[in-house]
């Protein structure tokens, strides 16, 4: 058992001694690939989402040095119906290169990092075929192996976008690496078997075009056939909720948000399991480096970008055009290229269909809503201080600011804005968006005999009181409150126990531009 030799299988028996989701399909996809021209592939996805987990389980699997069948015989890769015999024609059978590139980062200076793999990877090789004969470079040292062995490489290289994130001055050399070994005339098909590649970022583009092109890529923005192992899939989620009695509306609203084309849903893995084992619902995405770099990302000097976090927050969704992306952490021209970002580091979900971002979850929206109190841009500045005046007005029942405050961000929408409830409530939601400290959001909550259109209830630490806001146009903010007590929308949030306000607002939507008054009622919910 080797370091990037033939690593065995103790680091997928780890992760099977503990709480464990079945994600074995994975290596039915990989499977299908081998010794074909499908056979390089990139999966990429955020941190916490079990990159890691997928490549020690494919290293097991793999890995000819060991039997691993007391790991994967009652798995469904094991069960697969469809298989045709290829779980056991592929299990245990190839040797394995295994790079996890975040790790040999942190062993050698940037300059060093290629000679350090190729060195690392030979010495191994030459201990375990001491016959080998050396190349005089380090893919025909490969083809040297293949030759004496008569057995292909399977190679899973973890974080390959490490260096690119953390060591900008070796990309060059550093893709130069990896097109010798991938992008050789003939050479690639007679080393590998298969390549697994995984990390944050897809491939690094060479202008508009990936700078090494023969990799099949799946992503956040695209992740297609392999959209089920990004993360957990509700069904998934449904039943570790059930078997360990945890709360599964409040996981879907705090984890959930993801969703991919003939999937459906997909929540973070690792906030899961977090909230199941501490039997805890929080922010588990603090814990991890990408958030101490959100502040960078949307401090970007970028018009409109302000005005859109703030919309982001507010729980609205906004275009993005993903195509133009160099993914990398430094090549931003506009702002699309910061949200496509925000959507391979799992910050914002992305809705191919119709081309929107928004925020996927409580979770997330927390990590926003604290990150952009320390953003330095006068813009965003100005939007916190002025959303934070209007939640204080609210709770302290200055009905004329807040009614002023709502006229104020309507003003600034396109005219399409004034034309239903849903577009009037979009503006509520980015006038309100720094509640995510104090409140949770909730639209279209049931309570009583009908729906509430916003909710703001108080987080568990919170002195705050709940909001239940109505919105009508061309009536009046007392007919909004009495709809509320009418239909007894409180119902639904009387047992927490928090103070309810209620918030009416009203403004005349036929009035021509410029005279659109809005008005507002705020009273205390008497029982």
């Amino acid at each position: 058992m080797g370091i990037y030799l033939n690593p065995g299988s103790s680091g997928f028996a780890g992760i099977r001694n503990d709480v464990y989701v079945d994600k074995t399909g994975l290596i039915a996809l990989i499977n299908e690939t081998i010794d074909t021209p499908r056979r390089l592939t990139c999966v990429s996805r955020p941190r916490r989402f079990g990159k890691s987990f997928a490549a020690k389980m494919l290293c097991a699997y793999y890995d000819k040095t060991c039997d691993s069948s007391a790991l994967f015989d009652k798995l469904a890769i094991a069960e697969d119906k469809k298989d045709d015999g290829a779980y056991r024609q592929h299990l245990n059978k190839y040797d394995v290169i295994y790079l996890d590139m975040t790790n040999i980062c942190g062993k050698a200076v940037p300059q060093d990092i290629i000679s350090f793999i190729q060195t690392s990877v030979a010495e191994e090789l030459f201990r375990a075929y001491p016959g080998m004969k050396s190349g005089n470079a380090f893919d025909e040292t490969l083809l040297h192996a293949v030759e004496l062995t008569g057995n292909k490489f399977i190679m899973i290289i973890d974080e390959w976008d490490a260096p690119i994130r953390e060591m900008p001055e070796i990309q060059k050399a550093y893709l130069q690496f990896l097109r010798t070994l991938f992008k050789g005339s003939g050479t690639t098909d007679k080393i590998f078997a298969a390549v697994y590649m995984t990390g944050i970022l897809p491939i690094k583009k060479d202008g508009s075009q990936s700078a090494i092109s023969d990799f099949k890529e799946f992503s956040m923005i695209k992740p297609r056939k392999f959209g089920g192992y990004v993360g957990f899939t509700e069904e998934e989620v449904l039943k570790l909720c059930e078997e360990y009695h945890s709360d599964f509306k409040r996981m879907k609203q705090w984890y959930d948000g993801y969703t991919f084309r003939n999937v459906g849903a997909v929540y973070n893995p690792n906030s899961v399991m977090e909230a199941i084992r501490n039997e805890d619902f929080d922010s588990y995405w603090t814990q991890t480096s990408a958030a101490e770099s959100l502040m960078g990302y949307i401090s970007q000097d970028f018009d409109g970008l302000s005005q859109t976090v703030a919309e982001l927050i507010g729980g609205g969704e906004v275009k993005a055009d993903t195509k133009g992306f160099a993914n990398d952490l430094v090549t931003f021209r506009n702002r699309d290229d910061v949200l496509t970002l925000l959507i391979h580091l799992g910050y914002l979900a992305y809705d191919e269909v119709v081309g929107k971002v928004h925020i996927p979850n409580e979770e997330i929206r927390m990590e926003f809503a604290k990150i952009v109190r320390e953003v330095k841009r006068d813009e965003t500045i100005r939007r916190v201080r002025e959303s934070d005046q209007l939640i204080f007005d609210t709770v302290h029942g200055n009905a004329e600011a807040v009614a002023a405050q709502i006229e104020k961000i309507h003003a600034e929408e396109a005219a399409l804005y004034y034309n239903n409830e849903q577009s009037l409530r979009s503006v509520i939601k980015r006038a309100y968006f720094s509640c995510g400290d104090e409140f949770v959001l909730f639209e279209e909550l049931p309570g009583g005999d009908g729906f509430a259109d916003i909710v703001y209830l108080p987080k568990k630490d919170s002195l705050m009181p709940a909001l239940v806001i109505e919105l009508k146009w061309n009536k009046t903010a007392e007919g909004a409150i009495a709809q509320i007590k009418d239909r007894r929308y409180p119902e639904a949030i009387r047992k927490f126990g928090s103070e309810i306000l209620l918030v009416g607002i009203n403004y005349n939507k036929d009035a021509p531009a410029g005279k659109r008054k809005h008005t507002c009622l705020i009273e205390k919910y008497q029982e």
